[in-house]
């Protein structure tokens, strides 16, 4: 098994270069002659691996040593190495045969390792030369990489042997008689991670140190090095960076910013030194359509760089094929392999590979030149990139400062090193950022709307029809993107919903109208607004799809409407602006040699005091630092071999950082615990249930669905359900009920099955009628009559009407009449809330009765009339369907009705132009629902209900079938200026089934972050405990901290051992200052809201606690049996509702809490009263609310003086949701409102202005009332 201890900086060191017998028998004979000399064959000299103190220390040192048993495999120089068998010097003296293993980690090939290590050659000089350093990265079968910086140096031989380092030293030795000859030598040092700027300049400091030892002093010199280097860890990722000190220079290990990214440690603008803009567009083409890519240069070490930055240009996206930015001149022979790869070569080998080899992209970095070898397929030109995101990209680069003299002009000259030093990384880590920033938005504008064809449930992606609707010019990129296996593994991140760089940008990035456009899934159409915007600039937005926007809610003059923020608690106007993120360097301290075990024992000490010093002096509030503190010393206690420790301040990942939770790692540690370390474990009670949770998830089998199908029409006859799935899969309808109305539709008069000839014309006329769409272009003098976020969705043919000749247009608001003639113009028709009558019938014109479509509106006297002839019977289904649908809407105080409405139409006109026959308008007529629920059930909203009504949202728009709401949370606005500026608006929090949580922007009711997942059971309860912390509660136990800066849940609290039912919060002075939460089992634990502590912990006598209400350092617990009263600091039992029921099967339900009345407001299980208990006297009956038409009380919750009462019901068999208002003066029901088809699950206040109801999976929507 791979080894899960995490590496040092170091996973071993080689000394590489020519024996000395060799180097000694080629200059015997040429000291007189200046020539070149013909090269050496480099090999490795010497190697340095861990440990580097004998095995008897480390046996005491590491106690823990089993977690790394498999790491290594064996390398034995005698036998397996007979070239460096008597070498272990290299100044010629011969040592006895050597046959001590040297462990070399695995992937290290280190046959091959000396031609990178020389990949020019090793050649003798005459002539000292400079130091030199390039980068090597090596890919073993499982793609895994490691990362090898190599320095090569000089070093004199002088009549036969080998002296001190040549570098500097030359014209002193130059002076003898004898001839000098300069012998080449490489330090290569290889590590897991791509640190080459901090290796770089590690290697830098030893050559300078090197340079006054000779022979042996070199090796054993080399070796603290390594040794230094080994003992150096990784730093988690987040904002630490660690630091230490290698003379002259002050080293600097930079983090990865998440657990998703890479590791950025080298100048990410090179490539934007090399080549213009527009030539890194090219070589990005090559890369994302996985062409076979070689790239030169005269500088090895440009080679390595300048290929890497363009694999991280790509994240999230990843090169999944050959990588090898470096070859030797011996490894030539890899262009010629037949797969994609991305190569690199040294410019003189230009010629060569542009000759021998086919179809290759050659890129040469030292002028920019961009060219292809030899092409044997027809086809050479490299695709551009889509020109709107060329054009962003293009510019945004052109605004990058490139160039560090220009940002020294204005400085004062810096006299330290160490401020020098300190200046250009930060200058660097700024312009990384940006660039970092630049190559995501080109990746995001590129793939946006990749997202519009997928459907997650069947996971498909549509990729014909996403290539219909790119810019013609742009097809040719995506047509070769679309096969690649990038592109693939990019599909499968999107349908598992990875919220990864590309989703963060992406969300972060979409305008109001997308985040509308989540909560309807109407057909895709141009909005006004895009079409003017088309219009300006044709050619780069032609052909591109564009979505739909919510109707205008002031459409539905709504008295209050919900759209303004509740208190948005803004601290200044303007935008937010996002402060750079802050990084803190922690200090490693010294590791002093010779390295022995006192000297290692005394580093961990050190490091382990320095770290316990950080944590004890850094606020709780500070938990993204705090867990990369107990992260690091984890692992050094790891090292240390307390395995115990370790284990407490990983637990501890749990309440500041759950993301670098290792995992793997402490299932190790847990494996490998002595039966006495166990036993201590078992006796902590925090330590026993990491332990359990950790091995109850080995034995969890996660099985992630990892393919994505192609959509592709039917071959076969289809049944209801598979129908129900390929029109899910086609995008087109994903709403079940709906797609059987089209099924009944398309079957009317035969068989209940649908041939794959008709779901063809069918699937073919919906497609074509939205490409026509898109080409629909209003004249401005039209437009400017409509509302930017309208979409014309359907025009007729030219018909004479009584108001002119022209085309009838319809947009979700309205019917017009687009005149024709030399100047297009516009005619009102109707807007669909005004209309009082549509009539079908007929008008005699000369011997023929002409079918004509009337409509009569409350703003006009003169009745529209439409000689439509053939088009009028499928235009009198549409306009009645859409005026039912906006008089729902309207009634409902429900925009989606008007996009279910708007989909129905469109299904008719499809179903009616590809069946073509007599029975055409009969089977669109069963996809009119909404006109037949008009006809069929009484649409008369009550009007205490319409009056307090405001709005209503659906939290599972997108989803197959509507989903429960378990829990509403409101949470009110306000501004940190860490935040953007949209994320200071209040928000909705919703939880819905399997842990899934949906938010929205409660100041316009959009949907705002699609879904948060915790856990996979059914959350019970959700609290703001303070600003930044929204608390989760669920029935696996757990509570889940979700930040609300980031909007992303990294804690949990695992404390208690059953079902999370509550949690509230004590403030005093305002101020949260302690959290309760309580499970299903009887226990509450107080909890240090800022360290996540537990304060105290408190066992009830009685099971089955389901709420909890706090009131004058008081605590109402609420079981099945009774209600309880608890002091909140001694927990001491103070009062005792008795349930007083004789019914033995009901239980308490809930209760809320007036203590300005003395009364406490109860309900049972199954019931459908209040029971009021006056506080001062329980003694006495409780007084009896009955609830008429209830058949079970749900929820309720206190609005100022008032009760709601959410209940469910039945009506004509069916279920109902109903809410009673009740006022607690008059102890009577105020109000009765009739918001939902299914039971109310959830309500919650907000602010106490409005009120917010969930219902059950039949509805599954929210609505918003007005409170008072």
């Amino acid at each position: 098994m791979e080894d899960v201890l995490p590496s040092g900086l170091l996973e071993i060191c080689l000394l590489v270069g020519a024996p000395r017998e060799r180097v000694r028998a080629l200059l015997q004979g040429t000291q007189r002659k200046l020539r070149i000399l013909p090269p050496l064959d480099p090999e490795v000299l010497s190697v340095f691996v861990p440990p580097f103190i004998s095995r008897d220390d480390v046996q005491v040192l590491n106690a823990g040593s089993n977690l790394n048993k498999s790491k290594r495999r064996s390398f034995r120089k005698k036998k397996e190495r007979p070239k460096i068998e008597n070498v272990k010097s290299i100044n010629g003296e011969q040592n006895a045969p050597d046959t001590e293993d040297v462990t070399v980690p695995k992937g290290i090939d280190l046959i091959a390792l000396p031609q990178l290590c020389f990949p020019g050659g090793l050649y003798v000089t005459s002539e000292s030369k400079e130091d030199h350093i390039h980068f090597l990265v090596f890919t073993d079968v499982c793609g895994n990489r490691t990362y090898g910086v190599v320095a090569q140096y000089y070093q004199s031989m002088q009549d036969g042997s080998i002296s001190s380092n040549g570098q500097g030293r030359g014209d002193a030795v130059q002076t003898g008689k004898v001839p000098v000859w300069f012998v080449p030598f490489a330090v290569c040092v290889i590590s897991r991670y791509p640190y080459f700027n901090a290796l770089k300049d590690c290697l830098s400091c030893l050559l300078v140190q090197l340079r006054p030892f000779k022979d042996l002093d070199v090796e054993e010199h080399i070796k603290e090095f390594a040794a230094k280097l080994f003992l150096i860890p990784s730093p988690p990722p987040g904002p630490l960076h660690l630091v230490f000190h290698m003379k002259p220079l002050q080293i600097i290990i930079p983090s990865r910013e998440d657990p998703d990214s890479p590791i950025i440690d080298l100048d990410l603008h090179l490539p934007l030194l090399c080549f213009k803009p527009e030539q890194v567009l090219q070589i990005m083409t090559c890369i994302l359509t996985e062409q076979r890519i070689v790239f030169f240069s005269s500088d090895w070490a440009l080679l390595t760089l300048v290929a890497e930055c363009f694999m991280l240009y790509l994240h999230p996206l990843q090169w999944q094929h050959t990588f090898v930015p470096i070859l030797s001149q011996q490894m030539l022979d890899f262009v010629m392999a037949p797969t994609s790869f991305l190569m690199g070569c040294h410019i003189d080998h230009f010629g060569v590979v542009s000759t021998e080899a086919e179809d290759l992209i050659l890129i040469n970095i030292d002028n920019g030149n961009i060219t292809h070898s030899k092409m044997v397929e027809e086809e050479s030109e490299i695709p551009d990139v889509p020109a709107q995101a060329a054009e962003a990209f293009i510019k945004r680069v052109e605004g990058l400062q490139l160039h560090y003299d220009l940002e020294l002009c204005h400085l004062r000259a810096s006299t330290d090193l160490g401020e020098l030093q300190t200046r250009r990384r930060a200058w660097q880590q700024k312009l990384n950022m940006d660039v970092q920033e630049t190559m995501l938005q080109l990746i995001v504008n590129i793939f946006r709307e990749v997202k519009e064809h997928l459907n997650y449930e069947h996971r498909v992606f549509n990729s014909e029809e996403f290539l219909k609707t790119r810019a013609i010019g742009d097809q040719p990129f995506y047509k070769k993107v679309l096969e690649t296996y990038m592109f693939h593994s990019f599909l499968k991140a999107r349908l598992n919903r990875k919220m990864d760089a590309f989703a963060q940008l992406e969300l972060s990035t979409q305008s109001e109208e997308d985040r509308l456009d989540l909560m309807f899934l109407t057909p895709r159409r141009l909005t006004i607004e895009k079409m003017a915007s088309k219009r300006i600039s044709a050619e780069r937005k032609a052909s591109r799809r564009m979505v739909m926007s919510m109707p205008n809610l002031q459409d539905i003059k709504l008295p209050e409407g919900p759209t303004r923020p509740f208190s948005f608690r803004k601290v200044e106007t303007g935008l937010a602006v996002m402060p750079s993120k802050s990084i803190v360097k922690f200090k490693i301290p010294e590791i002093h040699f010779p390295l022995m075990f006192q000297s290692v024992h005394s580093y961990y000490t050190d490091f382990f005091n320095h770290l316990s010093k950080a944590i004890s002096t850094l606020p709780p509030e500070n938990s993204a630092l705090l867990a990369r503190y107990f992260y690091l010393r984890g692992l050094v206690s790891l090292m240390q071999g307390k395995l115990l420790n370790a284990l407490s301040d990983f637990q501890n990942l749990e309440k500041t950082d759950l993301r670098i939770f290792p995992t793997d790692l402490v299932k190790k540690i847990v494996e490998t615990l002595p039966r006495s370390e166990r036993l201590q474990a078992d006796r902590k009670p925090e330590l026993k249930r990491l332990i359990s949770r950790v091995m109850e998830k080995q034995r969890e089998v996660l099985k992630i669905d990892d393919h994505v199908k192609n959509f592709e029409l039917p071959k076969t006859h289809m049944q209801l359900e598979d129908f129900v799935k390929r029109i899910q899969e086609s995008g087109i309808v994903r709403d079940i009920d709906t797609i059987h109305r089209l099924f009944d539709a398309l079957t009317v008069g035969q068989q209940k099955q649908i041939d794959p000839e008709t779901f063809r014309d069918f699937y073919n006329y919906w497609k074509e009628t939205e490409a026509e769409a898109q080409e629909v272009n209003l004249p401005p003098a039209v437009m400017e009559h409509l509302d930017k976020n309208e979409c014309v969705y359907k025009l007729s043919c030219s018909v004479k009407t009584n108001r002119g000749v022209g085309k009838i247009a319809l947009t979700q608001k309205r019917l017009f009449l687009l005149t024709e003639g030399g100047h297009p113009g516009y005619v009102p028709i109707a807007a669909f809330r005004d209309i009082e009558d549509v009539k079908s019938t007929t008008v005699a014109f000369l011997l023929l009765r002409i079918p004509t479509l009337r409509i009569k509106t409350v703003s006009q006297k003169e009745v529209f009339e439409a000689n439509l002839k053939t088009e009028c019977d499928l235009w009198y289904l549409i306009v009645k369907e859409m005026w039912a649908g906006k008089k729902m809407a309207y009634d409902h105080k429900d925009p989606q009705y008007i996009q279910q409405a708007l989909t129905n139409v469109l299904l008719m006109d499809a179903v009616v132009g590809a069946l073509q026959s007599s029975k055409s308008i009969y089977a669109a007529s069963k996809l009119s629902y909404f006109d037949r629920m008009k006809n069929e059930v009484p649409m008369m909203v009550p009007k205490t209900t319409s009056e307090t009504l405001k709005h209503k949202i659906n939290p599972s728009a997108g989803e197959t079938f509507p989903q429960a709401i378990d829990v509403l949370l409101y949470t009110p606005g306000h501004l940190d200026p860490s935040e953007r500026l949209d994320n200071a608006h209040p928000k909705l929090w919703c939880a819905l089934n399997e842990g899934k949580v949906v938010v929205f922007d409660a100041s316009t009711w959009s949907m705002q972050q699609h879904c948060f997942k915790m856990g996979c059971s059914k959350l019970t309860c959700m609290v703001m405990v303070e600003q930044s912390q929204v608390w989760t509660g669920s029935q696996d136990s757990i509570i889940y901290i979700i930040n609300t800066h980031s909007m992303s849940c990294n804690k949990q609290l695992n404390d208690h051992r059953s079902d999370i039912t509550d949690i509230v919060v004590e403030k005093k002075n305002g101020t949260p200052s302690e959290a309760y939460s309580s499970s299903l089992d009887g226990t509450v634990i107080a909890w240090n809201i800022s360290t996540l502590k537990v304060n105290r912990t408190f066992q009830l006598p009685y099971k089955n606690l389901t709420s909890m209400k706090l009131h004058n350092d008081q605590l109402w617990c609420c079981t099945r049996s009774c209600i309880l009263v608890v002091s909140t600091h001694e927990f001491l039992l103070q009062m005792k509702i008795e349930h007083h029921l004789k019914d033995v099967c009901s239980s308490f339900l809930g209760f809320q809490l007036f203590p300005e009345r003395d009364e406490v407001w109860a309900s049972y299980s199954g019931s459908s009263d209040l029971y009021i208990w006056n506080t001062k006297d329980l003694s006495s009956t409780p007084q009896k609310i009955h609830l008429q038409d209830c058949s079970e009380i749900t929820c309720m919750i206190r609005v100022k003086n008032q009760l709601w009462v959410g209940s469910s019901g039945r009506q004509q068999g069916n279920s109902k949701g109903k809410i009673y208002v009740l006022s607690t003066e008059r102890k009577s029901v105020e109000k009765e409102l009739f918001g939902h088809t299914d039971a109310v699950k959830a309500l919650c206040s907000a602010e106490d202005r409005y009120v917010l109801s969930g219902s059950g999976k039949e509805e599954g929507k929210i609505a918003i009332w007005k409170a008072g």
